[in-house]
């Protein structure tokens, strides 16, 4: 994918969320008023403004995420502090994170900074050159304001979940009139949340790729290096089968942060367990890139926060 498409592709999405829920709204205001759901989508909007300003914090409780200076990783800070300056980017806090996965994300908050974080699993997986590549996507988030835009898209949805129950629980225990107007309008606001989702999921994958194509940009060799990076990690989350359904819960609050979902972990390992007996990551590359797409995958990549991997390698392929 081309980077203007992607990009007009980003803004199609956004476009589309933003005039479907306000026409939508729009509906709901006029068939019941304006008092009782204006007061509702405040307090959404409230709690998701509040989580989005607290996130970092209870990120950092939840992975063991720590703060470290350029005396206590001169390596990793440096590869941060040198790509920020080719991104054009105020230096983030730089983090590693103390979890069982290779992993990489990025961060923040007005009143916590901006971070980028790294797992220890991860500077163990991977070598220096992939870790790179890995830094550079996560910048690409920063450098995007990736996590303000997914925070506001998921807004949207939000507001229609808590419509549809908040008059799914009136018509059923409060004894309203107009029941059965308030079931039709939690039942299509219901309806609404899940297209919504859907296009939300949609605009997360498309910023992987762009982020994606930030690290090609900034990091030298980095089609290679990323694609490498990848493949290592999906792989390493796949040969993780055995105990990956009781770790990869264990992340799945944020998962959407990562730079690859740790929730596939038993679906990778079904695509992975042939490729087995490579020799050179090169070959691992190639050998998940030469796996065809099934409809299965397509469906199930619906419903995904991330690419699929071996659509997500094409693309890097085809951007170097």
């Amino acid at each position: 994918m081309g980077l203007l498409k992607l990009r007009l592709s980003i803004i199609g999405t956004l476009a589309f969320l933003i005039g479907l829920s306000t026409l939508f709204f729009t509906i709901i205001l006029s068939l019941v008023g304006t008092l009782n759901i204006v007061l509702l989508v405040s307090l959404v909007v409230a709690f998701n403004l509040v989580q989005w300003l607290i996130a970092p914090y209870m990120i950092d409780a939840m992975y063991r995420v720590k703060a470290i200076s350029r005396n206590d990783n001169p390596k990793l800070y440096g590869m941060v502090e040198k790509l920020s300056r080719r991104a054009n980017i105020k230096m983030p806090k730089v983090m590693i994170a103390k979890i069982p996965i290779p992993n990489a994300f990025a961060y923040g908050s007005p009143i916590a900074g901006r971070r980028v974080a790294v797992t220890e699993t991860l500077l163990k997986t991977l070598e220096d050159e992939e870790v790179e590549a890995v830094i550079g996507h996560e910048l690409g988030h920063l450098k995007h304001r990736d996590v303000q835009i997914m925070m506001f898209a998921s807004v949207l949805p939000a507001i229609f979940y808590f419509i549809a129950y908040s008059f799914m629980l009136s018509a059923w225990f409060g004894g309203r009139r107009d029941s059965g107007l308030a079931i039709l309008i939690g039942i299509a606001s219901m309806v609404i949340y899940w297209i919504l989702s859907l296009f939300v999921l949609g605009l997360s994958r498309l910023r992987e790729y762009y982020a994606d194509r930030h690290s090609v940009t900034i990091v030298d060799d980095g089609s290679r290096k990323l694609s490498e990076a990848l493949a290592k990690i999906v792989n390493y989350s796949a040969n993780m089968k055995y105990r990956s359904h009781q770790q990869a819960s264990a992340f799945n609050s944020f998962r959407s942060l990562f730079i690859a979902d740790p929730e596939r972990a038993d679906r990778d390992y079904q695509e992975m367990a042939r490729f087995s007996g490579y020799s050179t990551d090169r070959q691992l590359v190639e050998k998940i890139i030469s796996r065809k797409i099934t409809r299965a995958d397509k469906i199930l990549e619906l419903f995904s926060t991330h690419p699929n991997i071996v659509k997500r390698l094409r693309a890097l392929q085809r951007s170097s």
